[in-house]
């Protein structure tokens, strides 16, 4: 089963595991300049996708962070995007997708559902990862849960 796990953003994390078991992971950025509409950004991600199913061929689901609190309208905004973006994305390349909330996700990976970022980040090198960032971290945080609860420790 290949598994992309993201966390949505204008600088969004991303954490893949292909047929045979192998994880890649690293962050995209789709920030748009002063000369551009905001949704460049949107179209940016949407190519990224794109680009991303052509280079790995095929994925069969996609999960991502549930946030359902932003530190501000701007965020929410953005995420919102990001989201409805990916789910058109997803439902038209006929992929399943699905989001899982971010307590949950840091839980599993440090034991706490309120971690800090640099717990998340201490807990995903302790898996033997070397991320960048807390977005590459949170993208793989998820996907580790995925790969306990969804294809190792249950139905995927």
């Amino acid at each position: 089963m290949t598994v992309l796990c993201l966390d949505l953003g204008t600088k969004s994390g991303w954490a893949f595991r292909s047929a045979d078991g192998l994880i890649s992971s690293g962050t995209a950025e789709f920030k748009h300049d002063r000369y551009q509409g905001g949704g460049m950004r949107f179209l940016k991600f949407k190519h990224w996708l794109d680009k991303m199913l052509t280079t790995v061929t095929q994925i069969d689901a996609i999960y991502f962070e549930e946030v359902r609190r932003h530190l501000g309208v701007d965020a929410a905004h953005a995420y919102g995007g990001f989201l409805a973006h990916l789910s058109a994305w997803c439902e038209q390349h006929g992929i399943a997708y699905e989001g899982v909330p971010v307590g949950t996700i840091k839980r599993h990976v440090t034991g706490k559902g309120n971690a800090s970022k640099a717990q998340v980040i201490q807990a995903v090198r302790q898996r033997g990862h070397h991320p960048d960032d807390d977005n590459e971290a949170d993208a793989l945080a998820l996907l580790h849960w995925i790969i306990d609860t969804r294809i190792t420790g249950g139905a995927a």
